[in-house]
């Protein structure tokens, strides 16, 4: 009897749930406003992934990808025994932990600090400052970098020599690439990228902070017992999101910033790509090289999110 009551249950549950197409036609504007999104993806993303076959083919435009020869690992195999492979994943790991330990906790310092200031005037007067170089594009960025650090009429040799030491070709030493691209790049996106941790500051209970000032707190122990628990799980899923992005760095900025006489510092991962694949035209070795990346940061991505999960309660699933 209590089975059949039970089964009886399921039923009409199951009866009362409207199906899928009428449930999609009573919500039909979120699907239409969901639809580009969907086809950007497919377009751009899914679709590509067709092409990823060549990285085990000899691939050959006259032939197609279909036609041309099966070589199975020969490209990735090539690409490990290259003498450039140590080089390019040293200059690759290197540049993209020093972005990730220079870049990632200053827009958290950066929120922090906006969120502690009292003028509202004076916040957004910052918030102008600093979000302002985010919207300057990659290539004037560069090219502000060559006229400012010029060993000739660049104004930073300028105040070096003021002070009594020698110009400095900067753009053509190896030892300063990856400082001035992580620090350009700091200049450039801190601000913006604090818009995340703001956003999660402002649904911080007022009363906290009002309960803490009659409790005599100072604003260092406010931040330090309210704000940083508050923006802990962002802070977590932006970092599992940075680690699991981490060999992917940005190509137009470290191509454009490369010259002859810094490339053995410069040369990463993703301009050797575009070096062999689209200069030299050897398409199925550069996939090789660019699918071996992807494999990479996608088991950094799962391997963080799982340490993520069982150290903590956030994760990206």
């Amino acid at each position: 009897m209590a089975t059949y009551e039970k089964q009886h249950r399921i039923v009409s549950i199951k009866s009362t749930k409207p199906q899928l197409h009428k449930r999609m036609l009573r919500n039909w504007q979120l699907y239409l406003l969901l639809t580009p999104t969907l086809f950007y993806f497919l377009v751009f993303k899914y679709y590509p992934m067709y092409g990823l076959q060549i990285a085990f083919k000899d691939y050959l435009p006259s032939l197609g990808i279909w036609g041309s020869e099966w070589v199975g690992w020969d490209h990735f195999v090539r690409f490990f025994q290259s003498y450039q492979f140590w080089e390019i994943i040293e200059n690759t790991l290197l540049l993209s932990v020093y972005e990730l330990a220079v870049g990632f906790p200053l827009p958290i310092i950066l929120a922090l600090m906006l969120n502690m200031l009292i003028s509202t005037k004076y916040r957004r007067f910052i918030q102008t400052i600093v979000y302002a170089p985010h919207f300057i594009s990659v290539v004037v960025l560069v090219g502000i970098l060559f006229v400012f650090l010029s060993p000739s009429s660049g104004l930073m040799n300028h105040l070096i020599v003021l002070f009594g030491g020698e110009p400095i070709n900067f753009m053509a030493s190896p030892e300063w690439f990856k400082t001035l691209y992580v620090l350009s790049g700091v200049w450039q996106g801190t601000g913006f990228a604090a818009i995340i941790y703001l956003a999660a500051l402002a649904g911080v209970d007022p009363s906290l902070h009002e309960a803490a000032v009659m409790d005599g707190a100072s604003k260092f122990k406010r931040v330090l017992h309210i704000d940083i628990p508050a923006i802990m799980p962002v802070s977590i899923i932006m970092l599992i999101l940075a680690l699991g992005n981490l060999m992917n760095l940005g190509f137009e900025k470290a191509l454009l910033m490369q010259t002859p006489l810094n490339k053995e510092s410069s040369n990463i991962i993703a301009t050797y790509v575009y070096e062999v694949g689209i200069q030299q035209a050897q398409y199925s070795f550069g996939t090789a090289v660019g699918l071996f990346n992807s494999v990479i940061n996608l088991i950094l991505l799962v391997t963080v999110n799982q340490i993520a999960r069982k150290v903590s309660e956030n994760s990206l699933w």
